[in-house]
């Protein structure tokens, strides 16, 4: 359903990422669940293009290349899934498996997609660009520093969606969008990049035994995709099998 719009990954600028997550937007349906997801990152993705270019980052270089890196992850996540759920990474599986389900509100889907790509795309992706472009995440204290900046869009953009995706709550019993409050509290965006940072220190540390870190990353994979199926369990108000309108 999105291969021909894959073939232009992976991408080599961050108008190029823009300009796939647009055309993502733009063919998937409302009733997909990986809508919601798309469309949060497409945010983010365009604060933080609009920051690169001006004076707010010490190393912009960095921030613009692992943006770049991080997108390119989510979307070879996509193509894996329109290949075969079998080959997804673990932790994007469940927002993959359930992104037509009742009873998910889009804000769920949002928050299980960050979760599998922060918990597991992020620190590999520190890793490399690190790699690519030279320092570490264990002494490089500038990049560290833009890298907690961005956590100032990310919960812009979060509060923003968050009233977005939920329209047509307003005026259904509290109780009901009370459940989608409860599973928001579970994803906290500040302190799931700063773990992230960690575990790329750990990942970097880890890569003269091989062996050790692929089993570390396996393990990572595998927990954040219990995260995000605990993320999109059904909240009430699924209703005959329908969902009321998130």
């Amino acid at each position: 359903m999105l291969t021909d719009i894959l073939q232009r990954t992976p991408v080599r600028t961050v108008d190029e990422a823009v300009a796939v997550m647009q055309a993502i937007d733009a063919r998937l349906s409302d009733d997909d669940g990986l809508k919601w997801f798309n469309r949060l990152y497409l945010r983010v993705t365009e604060n933080v293009r609009t920051a690169v270019a001006g004076p707010q980052f010490q190393h912009a270089a960095f921030m613009a290349a692992l943006d770049i890196v991080f997108a390119n992850q989510y979307f070879s996540a996509i193509a894996l899934a329109e290949r075969s759920l079998d080959q997804t990474p673990k932790a994007w599986r469940p927002l993959f498996e359930c992104r037509q389900r009742p009873g998910i509100t889009r804000l769920q889907f949002a928050l299980a997609g960050m979760n599998a790509h922060i918990n597991r795309d992020l620190p590999a992706g520190i890793v490399d660009v690190f790699e690519a472009l030279g320092g570490d995440p264990l002494t490089s204290t500038a990049e560290r520093a833009d890298f907690d900046a961005v956590n100032d869009i990310l919960e812009r953009v979060e509060r923003e969606v968050k009233v977005e995706f939920s329209t047509g709550l307003i005026g259904v019993v509290d109780h009901l969008a009370g459940d989608t409050d409860d599973v928001a509290a579970m994803f906290k965006v500040r302190v799931a990049r700063a773990v992230a940072w960690t575990n790329a220190q750990v990942m970097w540390t880890l890569r003269p035994t091989r062996l050790v870190g692929l089993s570390f990353f396996s393990g990572l994979d595998r927990s954040t995709g219990l995260a995000s199926r605990a993320l999109l369990a059904p909240v009430r108000g699924a209703i005959l099998g329908r969902t009321l309108p998130a």
